[in-house]
C-alpha cells in the first residue's frame, strides 16, 4: 500500500513539474512576442489556447499550457 501512495505521489510530482513548464515556456514566449504583437493574430490564439467555454455570467479561457482563467462580466 505504501508502494503505491509512493507512485501516486511521484506521478503527481511530475505533473506538476510538467506543468510549470509549459507555464514557463508559455511565458518565456509572450514575452519574446509582446513587443510585436500589434493587432490580432490568428495563429497565436491557435497556438496557446485550448477552448474558450462561455456561460451566463463569465467566461473560461483554457489555455493549452493547463492553466485557466476566468473572465466575468
Amino acid at each position: 500500500k505504501v508502494e503505491i501512495e509512493n507512485l501516486k505521489f511521484e506521478a503527481e510530482k511530475a505533473e506538476r513539474e510538467g506543468l510549470k513548464m509549459r507555464i514557463n515556456k508559455m511565458q518565456e514566449f509572450l514575452e519574446n512576442q509582446m513587443d510585436r504583437i500589434s493587432e490580432y493574430d490568428e495563429q497565436l490564439v491557435r497556438k496557446m489556447i485550448e477552448k474558450i467555454t462561455i456561460y451566463d455570467d463569465k467566461f473560461v479561457i483554457e489555455f493549452k499550457s493547463g492553466t485557466s482563467l476566468d473572465v466575468r462580466r
